[in-house]
């Protein structure tokens, strides 16, 4: 339902809407940025530019999940994100780290990091969940399927609603009785892993059912190879190369936030965050029309 109140997460920012965390890469073969960030300097001021620009939460990764990507050493990865994650609690940024492996959770966490963004949901390290327990920290449980050499291979669904949300409440319901508490966990459909362009459509379309779920939801839709796909050249069928996919990005965004999700997860920060305030206040001025209906009746 349009208009739904946002949700809040214990330990985390509360600004009154849907917030806003921009990614840092840091990794020399994103499909968005192409390794701009690998550096760990430009990495860190790079994540302060987006606080600066508006960003609730700024999220560390090192580790490419590109369709075909090829995984780092566990070594080259706490070499990636280490330094980044200190960098920026150092400068008052409120950090994610976004990766699968739990000793790169665990060190990021020691060194200030909020929250673990985990797109596996604890499947592609079972200490994971030890990890996210003991600490107390927020845990994003992404959909999941596989690692990105074969999530294309994966993308088969009888009914790609119910079985995200049948997948995503089974994990839940596991890692809640493996002792991790219900108030930690954050789940995200997936958008883009192991499902095809129109699967990622079909999920956007029943967002409500996702939200209604009870748990805080992420949505990471920025710069995704659907939106390439929707936005291609009419004549050539050439996808929209990935950097001009932001305006669609906070389209997406505002539809998202207006919904109810907690938080979404894009590259340009400003329009993003124009687009959260005005759902915002969009939502504001329909929780008033509805309340004076009720009023009046």
């Amino acid at each position: 339902m349009p208009g739904r109140p946002h949700a809040v997460v214990p330990g985390l920012p509360d600004p009154g809407r849907c917030l806003v965390m921009g990614v840092v890469n840091v990794t020399p073969d994103s499909f968005s940025d192409g390794g701009r960030w690998f550096d760990a300097d430009a990495a860190v001021a790079h994540g302060v530019e987006l606080a600066e620009q508006g960003a609730d939460i700024v999220d560390v990764g090192g580790e490419s999940t590109r369709p075909g990507a090829t995984r780092p050493e566990p070594d080259e990865e706490l070499h990636r994100v280490l330094p980044v994650v200190e960098g920026l609690v150092a400068q008052g940024v409120v950090v994610s780290v976004d990766t699968m492996r739990a000793d790169t959770a665990r060190r990021a966490i020691a060194r200030g990091a909020a929250l673990v963004n985990d797109v596996s949901a604890g499947l592609a390290d079972e200490q994971m969940a030890a990890v996210v327990r003991d600490t107390g920290v927020p845990w994003v449980l992404m959909h999941w399927r596989g690692h990105a050499d074969r999530m294309a291979d994966l993308a088969v669904y009888d009914d790609v609603v119910h079985d995200v949300l049948h997948e995503l409440n089974s994990r839940v319901e596991t890692l809640v009785a493996a002792g991790v508490r219900p108030e930690q966990l954050i789940v995200d459909p997936g958008l883009g892993f192991a499902k095809t362009g129109d699967h990622n459509w079909s999920v956007l379309g029943a967002i409500d059912e996702f939200v209604t779920q009870g748990l805080p939801l992420l949505v990471a839709a920025s710069r995704k190879r659907f939106l390439g796909q929707l936005l291609a050249d009419p004549d050539t069928d050439e996808l929209r190369p990935a950097d001009r996919r932001d305006d669609a990005t906070a389209a997406v965004t505002m539809q998202a936030a207006l919904c109810g999700a907690w938080c979404v997860r894009v590259h340009d920060v400003p329009p993003n965050v124009d687009a959260v305030l005005v759902a915002s206040r969009w939502g504001a001025a329909l929780a008033e029309q509805r309340n004076g209906q009720m009023n009046s009746s």
